[in-house]
């Protein structure tokens, strides 16, 4: 028996945003990174200094690290902001600024 079943929980419905350009299937209550996470994305950030790859470290909004770009609003902390129908995420490099 899985988590939602024993709690006998009731999501509202599915809905997607988008990714980088693709759809991604979401749940109500979930946040961005879960949202990521749960379709196989594990990075969606660029260090500012060599490029390196970045997702979520500590997934409680302490770190930075999961910094991504939401509804053109760049700095958003994925574990933090939940995900919502329409939004449109994308790849945050460095700062997400004109650098």
């Amino acid at each position: 028996m899985n988590p939602l079943e024993l709690a006998r929980a009731r999501p509202g419905p599915a809905f997607t945003v988008e990714f980088d350009g693709r759809r991604v299937p979401a749940l109500p209550g979930r946040t961005v990174a879960a949202v990521l996470w749960e379709a196989g994305v594990t990075s969606w950030r660029s260090t500012r200094r060599g490029g390196r790859p970045r997702g979520v470290f500590c997934g409680i909004g302490v770190c930075f690290d999961c910094l991504v770009t939401v509804n053109d609003r760049p700095g958003q902390r994925a574990c933090l902001v939940p995900a919502r129908p329409g939004d449109v995420i994308r790849t945050q490099e460095g700062t997400g600024h004109a650098d």
